[in-house]
């Protein structure tokens, strides 16, 4: 995975379709993601929302009440399933039967994507992960200029580039479950889609050193990957990702359908920590152990349901307010039809989608926001990129609670020109395209460069040629057209 020498790599500033930035954003922090953390004063969306949610129901009124009242019956039944299961709701695997014998994953394959959410144990070493976060430490000391949140009182590093997140990243056991996660998991309708499940590139994003204690970063229930975006014609609507939904036929929206998604635009907006790539799963490597409470993910695992649910909601509103079951009953919700507005709950322009039970009331968050289970160092957990997820409140436990952050991405040509940007950004030692701007770990001592990478890691950071030989179709192509852009 590791040795000690350079290669040089070519580097082209490329126009990206999935985020409008063409120079470095301003300095910020994780915070400035969402509109709760960061202070940002709540205002009406554009009127064109307005129109574009007319422009959506026209012609499906019908069809849309019907699927609306209908996913309000069956997530009534979900969500008691879920409320009843707790963290036990949530698939687990052994990266070793993951390894040895591919049936474990296809035996819990249907669980998993009902539920949007796994947790695969013993990826790297225990011992080794718990290296990384001293090393991580190490680094922080030593460049006392590191950004974080909150700033008096560090939880979530500014941190891209230090050599545990490249080890991780790079790790050939993860690569291997990002391979098993995308291809067992996700597939595409069209066999043509210029789209390769098999090999993933790697995202460079933050990490977290969560102290016993903290209520700082007490990120509530969120989507990431955009918010208003999922809505327009011009975002997800470029792929046709939830035209299914939207067209009140939810029950037929597959959410594990990669050929849509290549097209998609999720970030319109130029958010700071807006994600531009198609992260087919988000995840992170524990560095700790943890227990449900202690400063760890909480998710909601109903991804099909939750997702169409908020697609729906905008378009209907209670005829009365109550604290009674009576006002979750879909008699009390009635279509807007010409009384439409513009809001689209939780969504903000250039925010991520954020989640409350005043907003979306029938997901009965306050009990279907479970905890993963019992986690540690070097376990792996994953959730699918349309997952609602948040983090415990407060940290109750009494040891660090901490992460790298490593989502799964599979190989596009879109994902491509986004990692010729992130490939100069990790040369010069600033942050990714995505994040907040700055002078990054630029001049840290000790930051890593690209001689510390390894094959199959050197290729998922776009620094070799990827392996085209055994791919066939769309994928094959997709591979091709990413080594164009990457410059080989």
């Amino acid at each position: 995975m590791l040795r000690a020498s350079l290669a040089r790599t070519q580097g082209a500033s490329l126009g990206l379709k999935r985020c409008m930035a063409t120079v470095s954003k301003r300095e910020g922090n994780i915070s400035d993601s969402f509109a709760s953390m960061s202070g940002l004063k709540k205002e009406p969306l554009p009127d064109r929302f307005r129109e574009r949610k007319l422009e959506i129901v026209k012609g499906r009124e019908k069809d849309i009440v019907r699927s609306w009242k209908s996913l309000l019956r069956e997530l009534k039944r979900e969500n008691g399933v879920i409320a009843k299961r707790g963290p036990r709701a949530v698939p687990q695997i052994e990266y070793a039967d993951l390894e040895a014998n591919g049936k474990v994953l296809k035996k819990l394959k249907d669980e998993i994507k009902k539920r949007g959410v796994v947790v695969v144990k013993g990826v790297i070493p225990e011992e080794e992960a718990r290296k990384y976060k001293a090393v991580v430490e190490g680094y922080v000391m030593k460049n006392p200029s590191t950004r974080a949140f909150p700033p008096h009182d560090p939880q979530v590093y500014e941190l891209y580039w230090s050599l545990p997140q490249l080890q991780a990243r790079s790790h050939p056991n993860l690569l291997r479950v990002q391979h098993h996660l995308m291809s067992l998991l996700w597939h595409k309708s069209n066999p043509e889609t210029t789209i390769s499940l098999d090999q993933p590139f790697s995202y460079a994003d933050r990490l977290r050193i969560r102290q016993p204690g903290d209520a700082s970063f007490a990120l509530g229930p969120h989507i990431d990957g955009g918010s208003v975006e999922r809505w327009e014609k011009e975002g997800y609507g470029c792929g046709g990702v939830y035209d299914s939904i939207l067209a009140g036929k939810y029950d037929m929206y597959d959410p594990w359908d990669a050929s849509g998604r290549v097209d998609a635009v999720n970030n319109r907006y130029d958010g700071l920590g807006a994600c531009s790539m198609f992260r087919a799963w988000q995840g992170w490597m524990s560095m700790s152990h943890t227990q449900p409470g202690e400063g760890t993910l909480l998710v909601n695992p109903l991804v099909k349901l939750s997702m169409a649910y908020v697609l729906l909601r905008p378009f209907f509103r209670a005829k009365k307010f109550s604290k009674d079951r009576e006002y979750l009953d879909d008699k009390n919700w009635e279509f807007m039809g010409d009384k439409m507005d513009s809001e689209l709950q939780g969504a903000t322009l250039g925010k991520g989608q954020e989640l409350t039970d005043e907003l979306h009331p029938h997901l009965e968050l306050n009990r279907t926001m479970v905890h993963v289970p019992e986690i540690r160092p070097g376990d792996f957990v994953a959730w699918h990129c349309d997952t609602i997820h948040s983090v415990d409140k407060v940290h109750a436990g009494s040891t660090d609670s901490s992460v790298l952050y490593i989502p799964v991405c599979p190989i596009t040509e879109q994902n491509a020109e986004y990692m010729v940007r992130q490939r100069e950004a990790f040369k010069r030692g600033t942050p990714g395209p995505d994040f907040p701007g700055g002078a990054g770990e630029s001049e840290h001592v000790d930051r890593p460069t690209e001689d510390v990478l390894d094959g199959p890691g050197r290729q998922a950071m776009g620094l070799e040629r990827l392996v085209v030989e055994g791919s066939t179709g769309g994928a094959r192509e997709a591979v091709e057209k990413a080594n164009a852009v990457l410059g080989f």
